[in-house]
Parts: structure tokens; C-alpha cells; sequence
């Protein structure tokens, strides 16, 4: 049998427990509690996308060694045996040598220095890389999870409106046998409970395919029972627009990786200009061959060092196409950057409006569910006494089920708004807007406490 959720909830957070009921789980040997950090958890612990997502440092690190390595010492050795047979007679001649040497590239023009510079960056883009994905995946992991909860409720709205159409279907058959109603208001019942099972259908298809989504991202099993425990929370995002905006602009990773990118393309120009000059390398070798055959043995040794210098005058355009396209590398970069900054601008607003939009719809949707209810129980006991008429009831009953679903789509709207909001931002996983802008608030006032010290004591001197 394949691992329980249980055992991979408790190896990534303490604090998983069994739970009977939710969702319709009914075996507490088969389902364990999922709050939405656990499924961030375990989702950072297993998720397939950002294991390989997290394989670019293991590339980058290696790239960094590469790079030290070309600019350090170099020690190489070589021997050989042979057999030297004449056709002409029965001599042979056996002979053997050997050499070993170490050289130093003592001059470079920068080359090895720009491409080390270069590996330091891409270690820290990797680095960076890697978390952004993170970030990334905790967004996707909760808009899944309130993604689930939404179309459960979306279900339960459903069914309440199948049961209510059912209901009203009854009644009306029992009011056109008895003589009180006519035909049309029968068949007209019976093709409003149609199309409210044909939502209801499509619900439940949406519940089991955002189940299955959910599942993925965690890197479950589809058979695995998921149960969530948290639901929709009201919390007030407080910080404004253009202060979480002026945050984004300045922390977010992937904006970083661009600069850092930028600043890669102008040590890629370094490196390649670097071969307009000459490179020199010091070295040193010992070497030695014996003879042993024919008789009498001989043998020799030599010893060398000196400095080699080497220098293309003319390449045929080789250095200047290079240089020319680690131009074009960094003008390139230059333009990424310029657009993923106007990017970030677009998706930030957004995300921040998106949210504001969802948080004023909040503020309604319940007042109006309510209301949409005691309408319809109004127009379903008018009817039932014979005062109301059938359009009363299915329009009360059709204004029930928008305003319970614009409620529901309000509150969960919020919920994934807020997420995207604090994704657009930047924020390390962890921590919220306000401790990001309390944070950097604090490191500003350090600086420019430490700028006016440095000023203070220059102007004493």
C-alpha cells in the first residue's frame, strides 16, 4: 500500500492529527488535517518543479569552480615506452621517458578574473532563482487550496439549490393535481431543476479536478484522502499601494536576478576584450628517458622554467565578434531588465487592485445573501398560498444562488488576492507585508544614520 498523507504531513510539520469528518472523509485511519502551511511545506519539500528548478545551483556552483580552476596552478605529466625493431636485422631498441610540468597563467588581461566575477554572480542568480520558485510555488499552492474550498462550497450551493428546485417541483405537482395550477408551471419547474443539476454536474467536476490540482502541486498521490482544515479568514491588508509597489520594485528576486544578469554581461565584455592582449603563463617541467636496449644502458634528464607569452595579432575578426555579441548580451539584458521592472509595475497593481476589488465586493455579499433569502422564502410561501405567482419564486430562487455565490467567490477572491499580492511584492516566505516594510524602514534609518556619521566625521577633519 503506498504511504498515508499522514506520515508525509508529520515529516515536514509537527502537528498533523487525524480528523473524522471533513469533506466528506469518514475512515480516521485514511485522512489527515492539512492547514494550508502544511501544504505549503510539503509541497517545498516535494514538489518536482522546483526540485529541478533547484538543480541550477549544483550547475552554477560548478561553473564557479570551472572558472577558479582556469586561473590556478595547472600540473600535467606524460611518459612513454617503446620497441624500435629494424627489418633488416635482429636489433631492437627499447627506450623509455617521462616528463612532468606546472604552469601558472601569470597574465590574462582579466579573462580569468572577469569569468570568475561572472560565477560568483551566477551562483547568486541560481540562489535567487531558486527562491523566487519557491515564492512561486507557495502562491500556487494556496490559490489551489482556496481554489478547492471555493468549488466545495460552489458544490454545497448546488446541491442546496437541487434540493430547493426538487422541493418546489413537488409542491407544484401536488397544486396542478389538485386543480390550483396549470400545466406550464409543472414543466416549467421541471426545466429549472434541469439546468440546476447541469451547474451542479459542473460543479462537482470543478471540486474533483481542483482536488486532483491541489494533490499535484503537493506531490501526492491521487488516491490519497486530502483533507483541509483552515477556511476563509478575514485579515485587512493595510499597507498602500505605492509604498508595497516602491517594495516590489527594489526586492523582488527575479527584478535582482536581472540587475545581477546585466552586471554578468558587462564581465562577459571584460573577458572578451581581454584577448586583444597578450596572456603570458609561467612554467616549469622536469623531464628524463632511459635507454635499455641494446646494452649499455643510457640515460638522460632535463629541467626547464621560463615565461610564455601568446598573443593573436590577427584573428580573422574572431575577438571582435566576440566582443561585438557580449555587447549585444548586454544590451539585451538591459531591455529584460527595462521590461520585467514594467512587468513587475503591471502584475503588482494588479494583483493589489484585484484585491481591493474583492475586499469591497466582501463588504456586501453577505447583507445581499441574506436578503436573497428571506426573499425567497417570501415568494415560496405567497406561492404555496396561491397569492404569488411561479416567476416570483424561480426569480427569488435564481437571486439566492448569485448572491450565495458571489460570496463565496468574494471571500476566496480576497484569500488569493492577498497571496498574489504579497508573491508580486517579493516577500520571502515567512513573513508578511508589514514586517517586510517595517524591516526595510528599519535598515533605511540605519544607513542614513551611518551616512550623517560618516559626513559628521568628515567635516570635523
Amino acid at each position: 500500500m503506498k504511504k498515508s498523507i499522514l506520515n508525509k504531513v508529520k515529516a515536514i510539520t509537527a502537528g498533523a492529527v487525524i480528523a473524522p469528518f471533513i469533506f466528506g472523509v469518514t475512515s480516521i485511519t485514511e485522512a489527515a488535517e492539512l492547514s494550508i502551511q502544511q501544504a505549503v511545506d510539503m509541497a517545498l519539500a516535494q514538489n518536482t518543479d522546483l526540485a529541478i528548478t533547484a538543480t541550477g545551483e549544483k550547475s552554477a556552483r560548478a561553473d564557479l569552480k570551472a572558472a577558479r580552476g582556469r586561473n590556478s596552478i595547472t600540473i600535467s605529466g606524460k611518459g612513454n615506452l617503446g620497441l624500435n625493431k629494424k627489418n633488416t636485422d635482429d636489433e631492437q631498441t627499447r627506450s623509455g621517458s617521462a616528463s612532468a610540468s606546472v604552469s601558472f597563467p601569470l597574465f590574462t588581461a582579466g579573462k580569468n578574473e572577469a569569468n570568475i566575477s561572472s560565477g560568483k554572480l551566477g551562483v547568486k542568480i541560481a540562489r535567487l532563482e531558486t527562491e523566487r520558485a519557491r515564492e512561486n510555488t507557495r502562491l500556487k499552492v494556496i490559490q489551489s487550496y482556496y481554489d478547492v474550498l471555493e468549488w466545495k462550497q460552489t458544490v454545497d450551493v448546488g446541491n442546496q439549490s437541487v434540493n430547493s428546485y426538487r422541493a418546489h417541483l413537488t409542491n407544484v405537482q401536488q397544486l396542478f393535481a389538485a386543480g390550483s395550477k396549470a400545466k406550464i408551471d409543472v414543466l416549467r419547474s421541471e426545466v429549472e431543476l434541469s439546468n440546476a443539476e447541469q451547474d451542479l454536474i459542473r460543479a462537482q467536476n470543478k471540486y474533483a479536478i481542483s482536488i486532483k490540482q491541489l494533490k499535484t502541486l503537493l506531490g501526492l498521490p491521487q488516491d490519497e484522502e486530502l483533507v483541509l482544515t483552515e477556511d476563509f479568514n478575514y485579515v485587512v491588508f493595510t499597507p498602500e499601494l505605492e509604498t508595497c509597489l516602491s517594495y516590489a520594485l527594489e526586492n523582488r528576486k527575479d527584478i535582482v536576478v536581472d540587475q545581477y544578469k546585466v552586471k554578468q554581461q558587462k564581465y562577459a565584455i571584460r573577458s572578451a576584450k581581454a584577448d586583444y592582449y597578450p596572456h603570458i603563463t609561467v612554467s616549469a617541467g622536469i623531464g628524463g628517458n632511459e635507454r635499455y636496449q641494446p646494452r649499455p644502458h643510457t640515460s638522460g634528464s632535463n629541467y626547464e622554467a621560463g615565461v610564455s607569452a601568446s598573443w593573436n595579432i590577427f584573428d580573422g575578426g574572431v575577438t571582435h565578434a566576440a566582443v561585438e555579441k557580449a555587447r549585444a548580451g548586454y544590451e539585451k539584458a538591459e531591455l529584460t531588465l527595462k521590461r520585467d521592472l514594467e512587468n513587475a509595475d503591471l502584475s503588482f497593481q494588479t494583483a493589489y487592485l484585484d484585491m481591493r476589488e474583492a475586499e469591497k465586493r466582501l463588504r456586501t455579499t453577505q447583507v445581499a445573501v441574506t436578503r436573497a433569502q428571506e426573499d425567497y422564502y417570501i415568494a415560496t410561501e405567497k406561492y404555496k398560498a396561491g397569492e404569488g405567482l411561479m416567476l416570483d419564486v424561480l426569480d427569488a430562487q435564481v437571486a439566492l444562488v448569485t448572491a450565495q455565490l458571489n460570496d463565496i467567490s468574494a471571500k476566496y477572491d480576497y484569500s488569493r488576492g492577498r497571496a498574489a499580492v504579497e508573491y508580486e511584492m517579493g516577500l520571502s516566505l515567512g513573513e508578511t507585508a508589514e514586517e517586510a516594510l517595517a524591516r526595510q524602514a528599519e535598515e533605511l534609518a540605519e544607513k542614513a544614520a551611518q551616512e550623517k556619521a560618516k559626513e559628521a566625521e568628515e567635516h570635523e577633519q
